[in-house]
Parts: structure tokens; C-alpha cells; sequence
């Protein structure tokens, strides 16, 4: 049985986000070496390597194949979002909002799952309930980083990105800040 379009659009949009995550949580990782937040993130990649090793030769099995286009352009927007609006964040925000790729994913595998087991294909469903899974508990690591670097505030609000450019990005995103304060005050 070939796959309907919303199972063929999901897993298409499952292997470019997974493979998103994958290169912006390495390079995440990276920067908040010392953290103790690299850890979560580097499991969490790892494991979402490994879902998409897996369920790739599954779904080729039904003439969906992903690896040069959908796989190649979740690196390209993972590396763009890297290397552009990761520069703009504070170590807890560029973590806190990560969190949500993976949350992405397994509400994502979720709902695969559900149209997979409606359309008579367990073989798919099967993966996709075990992997929705074990990302969730892999989500959960990486939100207990994020609350935990609470406990250090004046590091948690250092720029992501040391650099030159990466500094001058945090303090455009601080000064935008500060004119919107400055407009609330003054509304209200």
C-alpha cells in the first residue's frame, strides 16, 4: 500500500527538521560546553541520528526517500540558524527555544504514528511510537538543562556566540530590548 500524502509530507517534514535539529544542537552543544547542558544535547542528536538511520530504509520501502533533498535541506536551515539568529541569543534563550525542535519531532511522530496505524501500515507506527518516546525522555533532559542553567543568571544571559559578530548580535537583540521597555514604560 502506497503511503497517503499526509504520511509522505510528514516524514518528508520528520527527516528536515530531524536532520535541523541534528546540526544546530551539535553546534548548540558546542557553545554551551561547560554548561552542563552539552550532555542532554549531545544525547538528544545522537538519538536523533539514529531515528532517522532508522525509519529511512522504512519508508524508502514505500518509495519515500530522503536522504539527498529533505536531509540535505534540514542541514542547510539547521546551519542557517546557527550561524544567523542563534548569534542574536543569550545562552538560556538559544537553549529554551530548542527545546521546542524536539518537541516538534515527537508530537510529529506522534501523529505519524496515528495516520501510519490508520492506514494499515504497523510497520511504520511501530518505529515511530517507540522513537516519539524515547524523544520525549531525551525532551526532557534537555528542558532540566535549560531550567537548570537558572542557577547561574548572570551566565545564562552571557551571548551564545563569543565572537566578534556574535557579541554585536547579542547587543542589537539587547538594545531592541530596551527600546521596547522603554516604549512600554512609556504606554503605560
Amino acid at each position: 500500500m502506497s503511503l497517503h500524502p499526509a504520511e509522505n509530507r510528514g516524514y518528508r517534514e520528520l527527516f528536515v527538521s530531524g536532520r535541523q535539529l541534528i546540526g544546530r544542537w551539535a553546534r548548540l552543544a558546542d557553545a554551551l560546553e561547560g554548561s552542563g547542558a552539552e550532555g542532554s544535547l549531545r544525547g538528544a542528536v545522537e538519538a536523533v541520528d539514529e531515528m532517522l538511520e532508522a525509519l529511512d530504509p522504512l519508508t524508502a520501502q514505500h518509495g519515500l526517500h530522503s536522504r539527498v533533498a529533505a536531509q540535505g535541506t534540514g542541514a542547510r536551515i539547521g546551519f542557517a540558524r546557527s550561524m544567523v539568529l542563534d548569534r542574536f541569543l543569550e545562552r538560556n534563550q538559544a537553549l529554551r527555544l530548542a527545546v521546542s525542535d524536539l518537541e516538534h519531532l515527537t508530537t510529529l511522530l506522534a501523529y505519524l504514528a496515528r495516520v501510519s496505524e490508520d492506514r494499515g501500515h504497523p510497520e511504520l507506527a511501530r518505529p515511530c511510537r517507540s522513537w516519539e518516546q524515547r524523544l520525549a525522555a531525551e525532551g526532557n533532559a534537555v528542558r532540566d538543562a535549560a531550567v537548570g542553567l537558572g542557577a547561574n543568571p548572570d551566565a545564562a544571559i552571557e551571548a551564545l556566540d563569543p565572537s566578534v559578530v556574535g557579541r554585536a548580535a547579542h547587543r542589537t537583540a539587547w538594545a531592541m530590548g530596551a527600546v521596547g521597555e522603554w516604549i512600554d514604560r512609556r504606554a503605560g
